[in-house]
């Protein structure tokens, strides 16, 4: 594998300060995490939101709109992940294709995706305990169940959950990449049993009509159900961790993806076929349509399946975070002294602390669609550059020993960043306002002290 700083003609490893990270992660380690990511908000909420206020039966359509679209940036991704390296992810790649700016812009974004990602499910995840507890008439001080912004104090359980996520992530990826191994079992059992209660309960009248909004609402609900799919990004992340990167991350990320599209497509079927979907509309619809049904037991079930759904995402996303701050100090966008990697659990300690610390206090306080809202849109800005980094590599370092090299460039690559574009251009216009103020932001911090204190830039 070429390093990405020999693409930037950087000076080799003096970036790297303390100990290196630790190779652990098989392909098979690294796709149950890309299934760890993917398969949690995506089933156990979104699915039945998209359909009740967006796309109806056709939600379905929406997820393989979104799915095929996650799949063209996800071979983008494999080529460039076996290629470049890098812990960076997209930001890595944006560096060797565009420059340090456009790699700043990047970079910026993927923080706010990640943080937001990782605030939002464990907002999300705290509901699901919290109602679990009243379940059990264990009834929690609502001042400390809920966001200042809606009259309580502090969601403490949100909290409470990303504080035991950081600990977890201090200890080591193999540690983390065993709990995450557990813990997909689990909901892939709980998935399972869901598939089989829902195929023998499917009422046809409820596909009817199939599309009650029309194409825009399908695209709409594709924009939406999108956040379902991002998680497999962070596979990139992992490169210098995984055994035979150059094999193991392509398999990862597109057999992670091609699973988990397949279980959203068929969810969203059964779903939609066993009730209604005006009634879908919840925060659990997965369990609330077991629970309609009679299935009480089931409905309790799939409810603790997706707590246990939700963590896994949350585990794999806040890794994926860290290692994105990791890649930005290396490069002296973010200050170096916090890149130094522990000796004895080869992980990068203070960042994961701090990052902690931060996406805490977000789920602390912050209302869940506050949160979620910018998600999507950095992730698709991400997906459009890494599409393009593909064919700007492609013609500036033909060269380059390319393990995985995606099929048809440049056709792939274009009809990925088309995808990608539509999609963005479906949000709402409130998101592209918060993207670009948070953009601007960023910018700010680049002139004031990223562009100064660049190691490239020293090295030039």
């Amino acid at each position: 594998m070429m390093s990405n700083n020999l693409l930037r003609k950087k000076p080799i490893g003096h970036i790297h300060q303390g100990s290196s990270l630790y190779r652990s992660l098989s392909a098979f380690d690294l796709t149950l995490m890309g299934i760890g990511a993917i398969i949690g908000a995506g089933v156990f909420v979104l699915t039945g939101i998209a359909a009740a206020t967006k796309a109806g039966p056709a939600i379905v359509v929406s997820y393989m709109i979104a799915g095929f679209a996650s799949l063209l940036a996800a071979l983008a991704y494999a080529e460039l992940a076996a290629s470049i390296g890098g812990t960076g992810s997209a930001y890595s790649y944006a560096y060797a294709g565009f420059g340090e700016i456009i790699a700043w812009f990047i970079g910026w974004n993927l923080l706010l995706e990640y943080v937001m990602s990782v605030g939002t499910v464990a907002i999300g995840w705290a509901g699901y305990v919290n109602n679990l507890f009243q379940a059990i008439h264990i009834n929690l001080p609502e001042s400390l169940t809920t966001n200042p912004f809606e009259g309580g104090i502090i969601n403490l359980l949100a909290v409470l959950v990303i504080v035991a996520i950081t600990l977890l992530t201090c200890l080591g990826v193999k540690h983390s990449a065993r709990f995450n191994a557990a813990i997909v079992f689990i909901k892939l059992i709980t998935i399972g049993v869901f598939i089989a209660v829902a195929s023998v309960n499917i009422d046809l009248d409820n596909w009817t009509p199939f599309s009650p909004f029309g194409w825009e609402g399908i695209m709409e609900g594709a924009a939406l159900v999108f956040f379902a799919y991002i998680g497999f990004d962070a596979l990139s992340t992992a490169v210098e961790e995984a055994i035979e990167p150059q094999k193991s991350i392509p398999i990862g990320i597109i057999t992670s993806l091609i699973v988990c599209t397949l279980i959203y497509i068929i969810v969203s079927a059964l779903l939609t076929g066993m009730v209604p979907y005006t009634t879908l509309n919840v925060e659990s619809p997965v369990a609330e349509a077991m629970l309609r049904l009679g299935y009480h037991a089931i409905g309790g079930f799939i409810a603790a399946g997706a707590i246990a759904g939700l963590t896994t995402v949350m585990l794999v996303m806040f890794y994926g975070l860290t290692r994105i701050c990791l890649a930005m100090t290396r490069d002296g966008l973010l200050p170096t002294r916090l890149s130094v990697i522990n000796t004895q659990t080869h992980t990068p300690i203070t960042i994961i602390l701090i990052t902690g610390l931060t996406t805490a206090f977000i789920a602390g306080i912050a209302p869940i669609n506050r949160a979620a809202e910018l998600v999507n849109i950095g992730t698709l800005a991400a997906f459009t550059f890494v599409c393009g980094g593909v064919m700007v590599l492609r013609y500036t370092h033909p060269d380059i020993p390319r393990p995985f090299r995606l099929p048809l460039n440049p056709g792939i690559p274009i009809l990925g960043m088309m995808f990608c574009i539509y999609l963005m251009v479906n949000l709402p216009a409130v998101t592209w306002w918060r993207f670009i103020i948070w953009t601007i932001i960023g910018l700010i911090i680049y002139f004031v002290y990223g562009m100064r204190n660049s190691l490239l830039r020293d090295a030039a």
